[in-house]
């Protein structure tokens, strides 16, 4: 089936290529030609009213008497640009003795009929009776693309003796045409692009001899819309050049060019044909709307889409925001104005991304992390009313894809922030942020840290959540302290009691034994050397203390 497409195609092209190299035959003059041997006469009959038809007197039918009725075109030339199409009716009929001639009539949309009756000699039409004969005709002028309807009746006409069909005449698609009748001659353009100076040298050639000619910059649709008034061309100019100045260099902007006449056929060249990319600026955003608008400056067959441009510079289309496009303006209404969020339009299998909020400038919300004694705080602040889903996620290695299993809400108002409390170190995981209150918005996945030890997974607290920590974190606190100061109290009340324990004990020996001052003294002496680790003998004095101490005892 493809070969059989493949085929037809290369056929329906080698005859479009044929057409327009082919020339046609020329001829000096029209003329009327019959089979030799076979004198014929033609007469031109113009009018609204047909004869009625009348029972022929032996048995013909239209098979039998006209056997074959060809077309073809040929052109009649008085110069090298004045030459006129005709059309060339070939007649091959079996001669009888009742059929004295042939009628053609030919009629085009919105004419009247054109007949021509060519009659037969009674001697040659009864010589040549029973034999075919030819009857050639191409005194009928036609016109480029022309569509003809051809009667062809026997004269006297005989009922049930006709013979229709249609012709149309060969359009201005032929180099032939385009080169030598007027209504085809358009001239030739050629140019010249001069970028920095946004201008198009146009040159023209092969114009309508005898006449001036126009030039200007349109834009093309159904028909070329014009971008300025034309230029004219004066025959008299020895070098037939025009500059036009551009504004854009669109694919739909064409340079058209006409002989000055009436009703004269146009010529189109568009130099930038092939710059599509050019189509997709003018994108506009209505921050109070929250409506993103793109308005086409031609007509194009596309699609546009919402998308979400990821680190690795793939845009993954968003759901639900495909539109086809035409010439009509493409809204997106409720979009959230992410720096990540792009437009992406498709023609066949080609794609063009754009990303209006690339800047930041329309940016309405954002994340940032602070660190406060060694610990990361996450807040987020909305230059608007939002809601968002807010979830807890694992980046996959050398994935940018991040799954939340379970979400929260969290509404942020106009210029305010709040604490996105995470129980447990954010290590390994990821903050998966969606604006949920709009139609069209961007998955953010926000990951501030990786960690070299694993850690148990962190918890997003709800805003119920963090409402109750504040009067729980404070108790805890008072209740901490309280206990802290119990237990010095404690320590120290053990301490006092202890010290004044030994006192007591040792005022008790006091009173039992006094000591001499000097033994004391050198007792004291004795152990302070000991600690050093020098021996020194005790005085005499001290050994009777001693003595006397015993004998007492």
């Amino acid at each position: 089936m493809i070969l059989l497409a493949a085929l037809l195609m290369s056929h329906f092209c080698w005859s479009l290529a044929a057409a327009e190299s082919t020339e046609l035959e020329r001829i000096a003059r029209c003329d009327t030609r019959c089979s030799q041997g076979l004198q014929c006469k033609a007469k031109q009959s113009i009018g609204w009213f047909h004869p009625p038809c009348q029972n022929p007197s032996e048995d013909l039918n239209t098979t039998s008497v006209l056997h074959n009725v060809s077309f073809s075109t040929v052109m009649k030339c008085e110069g090298r640009q004045k030459c006129s199409l005709h059309l060339r009716i070939k007649t091959v009929l079996q001669l009888t003795k009742s059929i004295h001639g042939v009628s053609v009539c030919t009629v085009t949309s919105g004419m009247t009929s054109n007949c021509q009756k060519f009659k037969f000699s009674k001697a040659s039409r009864e010589k040549m009776s029973g034999l075919q004969v030819e009857v050639e005709n191409d005194c009928t002028q036609v016109f480029p693309s022309q569509q003809v309807q051809v009667t062809v009746e026997t004269a006297p006409n005989y009922c049930g003796l006709t013979w229709t069909g249609s012709y149309q005449a060969p359009g201005c698609i032929s180099e032939d045409l385009r080169r030598h009748v007027p209504d085809c001659i358009t001239g030739r353009l050629s140019y010249n692009n001069i970028p920095e100076r946004k201008e198009l040298s146009v040159k023209v050639s092969d114009m309508l001899e005898g006449h001036d000619y126009n030039v200007r910059l349109c834009y093309k649709n159904f028909i070329c819309i014009g971008a300025g008034a034309p230029t004219l061309i004066k025959k008299e100019q020895p070098i037939k050049s025009v500059t036009l100045a551009y504004s854009r260099p669109l694919p739909c902007l064409c340079i058209e060019g006409w002989s000055a006449v009436m009703d004269a056929p146009r010529v189109q060249l568009c130099p930038f044909k092939d710059r599509l990319e050019e189509l997709w600026s003018g994108i506009t955003f209505d921050p109070l709307e929250e409506t993103l608008l793109w308005d086409p400056s031609c007509p194009i067959t596309a699609v546009a889409a919402l998308c979400q441009k990821r680190e690795d510079g793939v845009c993954l289309d968003l759901p639900q925001s495909s539109q086809n496009v035409s010439s009509e303006k493409v809204t997106f209404s409720k979009v959230d104005p992410h720096p990540q969020l792009c437009v992406k339009f498709t023609i066949d299998s080609q794609s063009w991304t754009r990303c209006p909020f690339a800047d930041g400038r329309f940016q309405a919300w954002e994340i940032s992390v602070t660190t406060q004694q060694g610990h990361r705080e996450m807040k987020m602040s909305s230059k608007i009313n939002a809601t968002f889903s807010v979830g807890l996620c694992v980046k996959s290695e050398g994935s940018s894809e991040c799954h939340a299993t379970e979400t929260q809400s969290v509404h942020v108002e106009k210029h305010k922030g709040v604490d996105l409390k995470v129980a447990g170190e954010l290590c390994d995981y990821c903050l998966q942020v969606k604006r949920v209150d709009v139609k069209h918005a961007v998955t953010v996945i926000h990951c501030p840290k990786q960690c070299d030890q694993p850690h148990a997974r962190p918890v997003v607290a709800s805003q119920a959540s963090l409402d109750l920590t504040w009067v729980v974190l404070p108790v805890g606190v008072c209740l901490s302290g309280i206990i802290i100061i119990t237990l010095v109290l404690h320590v120290m009340l053990t301490v006092y009691q202890r010290r004044k324990q030994k006192r007591n004990g040792a005022c008790t020996s006091k009173k039992q034994m006094v000591p001499d001052p000097d033994c004391a003294v050198s007792a004291l002496q004795t152990q302070s050397i000991l600690h050093e680790g020098v021996l020194i003998p005790d005085s005499p004095q001290c050994k009777n203390n001693e003595k006397a101490n015993l004998i007492s005892k």
